[in-house]
């Protein structure tokens, strides 16, 4: 299969960037100076993302509104024109996450809805609307010091202000800017049109901001309790499961997956997500087991070493009866690594 490319390509590798592939696009892991350090550069100062390879759905039309409530979890009533929600696109059959979107309320009859990058088609197949995709690339300019740095770049895209979302001048190229990210931090997402994204790429470096690549991006969502589609969500996982129930409003008339998520409601889950705080310095990794007395009661879904706790982190799906204060121990690779259940975010901006 041949891999796609953002439109910023070329400037990874002219910084020197290890690329990877990620959902079917080739993407910058790394740069030179680290992921470690990358990931530092966002949670005290700014780092800058390519995110292209996320999706974008354009749904428009008088029947936008009705057609994302039909098939979408959350409630777009609950907010409006200008603003974003986070939401899941749910398996009819058995309400697993097909997967989790943002959807940008660009205006009246307008919605960018941001699809991850290996289930675009999916969610075009289910809500319709036309995939430009290719139109754009997305930066994600996260950390403290985001905000500050972009505003020499674009005091208006600085401005937009958490989950709202509106089209402004970036360099003189018309771009839709959300106060969205996945890291856990402060910071803008912004939609460039592929005739600026380098300008508006090398200006925002230009600024101060770090480059930053996907690996960085990972250890931050985590440190933040973030769910990974293909992770915490996916085939088989539901938003009860997840802990994500505060995504799905069940008093809205319904949405693809509604009985089947209804009825585990009633029955209870048989998993839940939960976080876990790993003593020593050997990163769990997905798929370790959690044992309890010795025996298996869950799985790490993802894990790492927490680069601003210096401790093992790990999100994992455990027996429904283990609460966070638990102590359970993880399986990695033959070591048994004590553990304690906690409740995610591992760690908060800010300290």
């Amino acid at each position: 299969m041949t891999l796609k490319t953002s439109p910023l390509d070329n400037r990874h590798r002219a910084l020197g960037a290890k690329m990877a592939p990620f959902g079917g696009w080739e993407m910058p892991i790394q740069y030179p100076t680290g992921t470690l350090a990358e990931h530092r550069a966002c949670r005290t100062d700014a780092a800058v993302f390519d995110v292209s390879h996320l999706g974008t759905v354009r749904v428009t039309g008088p029947d936008a509104f009705d057609r994302l409530q039909a098939a979408l979890t959350n409630d777009l009533s609950k907010i409006g024109p200008g603003r974003t929600q986070y939401t899941h696109l749910l398996d009819p059959d058995d309400a697993s996450v097909v997967d989790d979107i943002i959807v940008w309320w660009v205006a009246e009859e307008r919605f960018d809805v941001m699809p991850n990058a290996s289930n675009t088609a999916r969610v075009l197949a289910a809500i319709g609307g036309e995939d430009v995709t290719a139109t754009r690339a997305v930066l994600a300019v996260q950390g403290p010091g985001a905000r500050e740095r972009l505003a020499t770049v674009s005091p208006e895209a600085a401005a937009v202000r958490r989950r709202a979302v509106a089209e402004v001048d970036v360099l003189g190229h018309t771009c839709v800017v959300a106060g969205t990210g996945y890291t856990g931090e402060d910071g803008v997402e912004i939609a460039v049109p592929v005739a600026g994204a380098a300008r508006v790429w090398d200006a925002i470096l230009a600024a101060g901001v770090t480059p930053a690549g996907l690996g960085a991006r990972d250890t931050l969502r985590l440190e933040a309790g973030l769910p990974l589609h293909g992770h915490e969500l996916g085939p088989g996982i539901t938003p009860l499961q997840a802990g994500l129930e505060a995504v799905v409003a069940w008093g809205k008339g319904g949405f693809l997956g509604h009985d089947a998520l209804l009825a585990e409601r009633e029955r209870g889950v048989s998993r839940r997500l939960r976080g876990l705080e790993v003593e020593g310095r050997r990163p769990p990794r997905a798929d370790c087991p959690v044992l309890l007395d010795g025996e298996q009661v869950g799985v790490v879904t993802s894990g790492n070493i927490s680069p601003m706790l210096g401790r093992g982190i790990a999100l994992a799906f455990l027996r429904p009866d283990i609460e966070p204060g638990d102590e359970v121990v993880v399986d990695i690779r033959g070591t048994r690594a004590p553990a304690r259940v906690v409740t995610p975010p591992f760690y908060r901006s800010g300290g």
